[in-house]
């Protein structure tokens, strides 16, 4: 083996099938972390090792190791599941986590603060509701999102089960999952346990959505893959092909950046799953793995070409793509309150800002969708912008929800601000060892100034898409935002603006490493002109543009650069 290799390509290649020494760290009870090799196996369980780092300079000062815990993510292809899931998901919140449930930007839930001891009943637990985490994080293809309500539509149906199936046919196949977290013997044979991803994975996670348009509510050029469903006479006849997208970067590092995924060709609905095998493979075979920040799939394209893709795709695949066809996409937000479909089911969605359910002080959220999942017959779905739909209600319970909607006074889009409604934000502090910044914990007081200043020159009801994440690592995609935040360092966050509202276009950085004060002082006059002369702008993005106040930028590395205002 290559000493050159990063150590994290080192321990998958080591990790016999990604078992590693996963069952001798769960079993010391000296510590309440993993070893340092397990941490990196144990992303792909759908684990992240992390501390409390609120506690983490008084636990020094006082000679102790950090608060280790752990964040739980679950693989939810589509984000759909049952009422009784969900009663079960929120016995986990309880018994083994902080009491919280938090729907994602990924269509699925995260738990948080659960310490080593109770990871494995976690997993069993989920296990017995017929749910896992398997793949949720870690170098393979993490959970694959699409359209959120398939009973809208046979088209949207035909979305969610593709996305259900390209999770099954992409995820990782070793025994060491049902060992490791569900007390099975070792496997004892010498047979490749992975067929498709060998015991070298990914050189790094890899990303599916599939949006119907006009709507565009999973961002899907955000994704490595980004498949744009094509509906002819009621039916999905196939899907344009976008490929590279991804938002991650690094501060000052000027070969990292967000980029969109580019439409490169057309496939049918039923070659449309070994289509996605096939990309997956191309990056298996020819991303980098001697580079982790140089590894996703946006570089690899970027290295070879588009036209190098479009032959290995040909060659892999077996079949060439089709030409693009057209298509548009016009907005990304959920749309609020009761639907119907042509069936006569009624959907509920409510607002779950930052996407945190849990019981507040003034808003037992928790409660309320726990009394609600016990008279509830249909499903539950998470939204791509971590809000919540109560799907597939029919007529007689539609009163009986109402009343508890009532009774707890959950918000179905009339009780928070447009700006509010349409805002995004990561976990950052005190859990996530990335953040420079705070997140979510910040994000209420930050929409509410913002509105304030909108409320000021009457634009209050505009639906502005505000992001706001603690460091630049793409977690609530930022850089679609038409205004976004990203952490630089305590109270500091540098300002992106200018992203449209159907998630075609990136923003671009406009200010970098500003507090509050001078972030609302460089929105304010905007607001103002947007005020005055937004007549003929879609959005508030659009406008930035539109007006000359934003200029159009070439490349990547333009991303790096400040654009300047004009006066």
């Amino acid at each position: 083996m290559s000493d050159s290799l990063p150590e994290a390509e080192q321990i998958k290649r080591e990790s016999r099938y990604l078992r590693g020494s996963l069952r001798e760290s769960l079993a010391d009870k000296a510590t309440g972390a993993l070893r340092e090799d397990d941490t990196h196996l144990s992303k792909f369980h759908g684990l992240y090792q992390q501390d409390d780092r609120d506690l983490r300079e008084e636990r020094r000062q006082q000679k102790l190791e950090p608060h280790f815990q752990f964040m739980l993510r679950l693989r939810l292809p589509g984000g759909m599941l049952t009422p009784n899931q969900w009663l079960g998901l929120d016995e986990v919140a309880e018994h083994f986590a902080d009491g919280s449930l938090r729907l994602t930007t990924r269509q699925t839930f995260q738990f948080h603060r659960v310490f080593k001891e109770n990871l494995a009943p976690l997993i069993q637990h989920l296990d017995g509701l017929g749910l896992d985490s398997r793949g949720a994080c870690g170098d393979v293809n993490r959970n694959v999102v699409t359209n959120v309500n398939p009973h809208l539509s046979a088209s949207h149906q035909t979305v969610y089960e593709t996305a259900v199936q390209i999770s099954e046919r992409l995820k990782w196949r070793s025994a060491a999952y049902e060992e490791v977290w569900l007390n099975q013997p070792e496997k004892q044979t010498d047979e490749e346990e992975e067929p498709f991803y060998s015991y070298l994975y990914l050189p790094r996670k890899f990303k599916v959505a599939i949006a119907l348009p006009p709507h565009n509510d999973c961002d899907v050029l955000a994704n490595d893959i980004g498949l744009i469903a094509i509906e002819e006479k009621g039916e999905i006849a196939g899907y344009n092909i976008a490929v590279g997208g991804g938002l991650g970067m690094t501060y000052g590092d000027r070969d990292t950046y967000p980029r969109l995924a580019t439409p490169v060709g057309f496939v049918p609905a039923d070659r449309v799953v070994d289509a996605c095998e096939a990309i997956v493979a191309i990056q298996r075979d020819h991303g980098c793995r001697t580079n982790r920040a140089h590894a996703r799939f946006k570089y690899t394209l970027d290295d070879y070409g588009l036209d190098w893709f479009r032959e290995q795709f040909a060659e892999v695949h077996g079949q060439p793509l089709e030409a693009v066809r057209d298509y548009t996409l016009t907005d990304s937000g959920d749309r609020f309150g009761w639907t119907e479909d042509d069936e006569g089911f009624h959907h509920l969605t409510l607002c779950i800002p930052s996407g945190r359910i849990r019981d507040f002080e003034q808003l037992k959220l928790r409660t309320a969708l726990r009394t609600i999942a016990k008279i509830h017959s249909g499903e539950f779905r998470i939204t791509c912008n971590q809000n919540l739909i109560i799907a597939r209600v029919n007529k007689k319970e539609r009163s009986a929800i109402q009343k508890l909607v009532d009774h707890y006074g959950l918000d179905d889009g009339s009780r928070s601000t447009p700006l509010a409604r349409n805002a995004m934000s990561c976990v950052a502090f005190p859990t996530c060892g990335l953040a420079m910044a705070e997140s979510e914990r910040y994000l209420p007081e930050l929409t509410g100034k913002i509105h304030t200043l909108m409320e000021e020159v009457g634009i209050g009801q505009e639906a502005i898409q505000l992001r706001v994440t603690g460091c630049p690592n793409g977690c609530a995609r930022p850089y679609l935002g038409e205004i976004a935040l990203t952490g630089k360092g305590p109270g500091k966050y540098n300002l992106y603006l200018g992203a449209d509202t159907g998630g075609n276009r990136l923003n671009r950085l406009y200010r970098e490493n500003i507090d509050e004060p001078q972030i609302l002082a460089e929105l304010k006059p905007l607001f103002e002109r947007y005020a005055r002369e937004r007549e003929s702008a879609k959005g508030f993005g659009d406008f930035l543009y539109q007006s000359g106040i934003l200029s159009a930028n070439t490349g990547p590395n333009d991303f790096h650069e400040p654009l300047i205002a004009r006066s």
